[in-house]
């Protein structure tokens, strides 16, 4: 990577660090802190919101998808607009009453005020050990991505800047800060995707007349994909907005209900169509240019098999001319970073606020230094997992089968039913999670083709119709008045 290019993603780096420490003096409380006062606009919640569920990784898988299956890989992204919108008309006018009548951080806080104590301390688990695993996960994405485009940078040393970086300005500035930031790194990587990355690419490649001498047609179409192909993203993707402990930060951090349901409705439309479409025309661009035998200079050349998430961050690299191409390193590093730092604050908030309270009469400042330290320790436990690369793969998988599986459908019955049943919703939890990760673990052929997740969920529902019966029945919970 040219000097130029490299200043340009030091500079970033240090412009992270400035909003944490601009926001370190200006937070008060736990509210400041992990919701962000509970005054914040639609704008910056909604970008929020669609650069955290985005991040690095969906950015750079769905350049893979594009890769492998064309045009066609944007429906995965559509289950985001679909999840978003859902979330916005179901579980907002619920959560947000919630919140604002007993005062909740976090998403276990809900199940509290629903079924029990002991059901909140499992969800908060299951949600802290998922969050502090994808923390992890997505330093790592970081310091792969940093190792791999400039030269002389060994991953370790990648993985203890990414790391620091996105830690102290997470410790620091807490929710206010990962919002605003969140909003800049968004824009960022918009606008090096629309206005460099994709421009570049298309023009260096032959436009739309190259294209077609590459690919295969299908691949411009959208079309391309089977029925359970979509099913699986379907369960895969919908429920997180449902069980996403770092959109329930958010939806308490909005000033009101039409806030939180308006940032929502934008955060759907940003997914998909504007970054499922950015994203695999990327992709796809990624395949024409390895067809070409383009990337050959840099050790892959078309005759043998590759990575189709390498596609991506191989075309930026070898296409992108000096100092374009630090834009738009600062612009992947900006999602990867708009995750951690939304996953660092959920994990800090279920540990803080929901394992391991403090309910004394101490200082706001104390809560507060409190709050910082634990989002600090957590952070660094994540760099540590962060170093171990199978250990974090694995972490990332069973916990986010475990939480999605175990935590949707109490999560749905506490928005439909009268009387959800505690007994219900920790026989779901645990039959669901279980069984989501132990079909993960032991590499089970599932029918169909199936993802592991379909199973866990339809487990966890039968269970808890069977205990719901004998404990509380089904009478329908009054219909939520939404904010007009």
């Amino acid at each position: 990577m040219h000097w130029i290019d490299a200043t340009l993603l030091v500079v970033y780096l240090i412009a992270m660090l400035g909003v944490g420490l601009w926001f370190l003096r200006r937070n008060s409380d736990q509210d400041d802190y992990y919701v962000g006062g509970r005054g914040m606009g639609s704008t910056h919640i909604g970008m929020s919101v669609v650069a955290t569920d985005v991040g690095g990784g969906f950015s750079i898988g769905l350049g893979g998808l594009g890769f492998a299956m064309g045009l066609s890989g944007s429906w995965m992204l559509f289950t985001g607009l679909i999840g978003a919108w859902l979330a916005a008309v179901l579980l907002i006018p619920t959560v947000f009453k919630l919140g604002r009548d007993h005062s909740l951080l976090t998403y276990p806080q809900v199940f509290g005020s629903v079924y029990s104590a002991r059901v909140a301390l499992v969800a908060a688990v299951i949600s802290a050990i998922g969050y502090v695993g994808f923390t992890a996960s997505q330093v790592l994405a970081g310091a792969k991505l940093a190792s791999a485009t400039i030269e002389g940078l060994d991953l370790t040393t990648a993985l203890v800047v990414m790391g620091a970086v996105a830690v102290l300005y997470t410790s620091m500035g807490g929710m206010k800060a990962v919002i605003y930031t969140d909003t800049v790194q968004w824009i960022l990587l918009l606008v090096g995707l629309i206005f460099v990355g994709l421009p570049i690419a298309y023009h260096e490649l032959g436009g739309m007349a190259g294209i077609r001498e590459v690919v295969r047609p299908e691949m411009l179409r959208l079309d391309n994909v089977g029925a359970v192909e979509l099913v699986n993203w379907f369960f895969a993707i919908v429920p997180i907005w449902f069980v996403g402990m770092t959109l329930y930060q958010r939806i308490y951090a909005c000033r009101d209900e039409k806030t939180a349901r308006r940032a929502w409705f934008v955060a759907g439309l940003l997914e998909y169509p504007v970054m499922a479409f950015l994203g695999v025309a990327l992709g796809l661009l990624g395949r024409v240019a390895w067809d070409e035998g383009l990337f050959a200079a840099a050790g892959f050349p078309a005759h043998e098999a590759l990575d189709p998430e390498m596609g991506l961050p191989l075309l930026l690299s070898q296409l992108l001319p000096v100092g374009m191409m630090g834009i738009m390193m600062a612009a992947y590093f900006s999602a990867i970073l708009s995750t951690a730092d939304s996953c660092l604050m959920a994990a800090s908030g279920n540990v803080t606020t929901d394992i391991f309270p403090v309910r004394d009469e101490r200082s706001s400042r104390h809560h507060l230094l409190r709050s910082q330290g634990f989002t600090l320790g957590l952070g660094a436990l994540a760099l540590v997992l962060a170093a171990s690369m199978t250990s974090v793969l694995d972490l990332m998988l069973y916990s986010y089968g475990f939480m999605v599986s175990g935590l949707l459908v109490p999560t749905v019955a506490l928005l439909a039913l009268a009387r959800p049943s505690s007994r219900a919703a920790l026989g779901a939890m645990l039959a669901g999670g279980g069984t989501t990760t132990g079909l993960i673990v032991s590499s089970a052929t599932l029918p169909l083709g199936l993802d592991a997740n379909v199973f866990g969920i339809a487990v966890a529902l039968v269970v808890f119709v069977a205990i719901q019966a004998g404990d509380g029945g089904f009478a329908r919970k009054p219909r939520v008045a939404t904010a007009s």
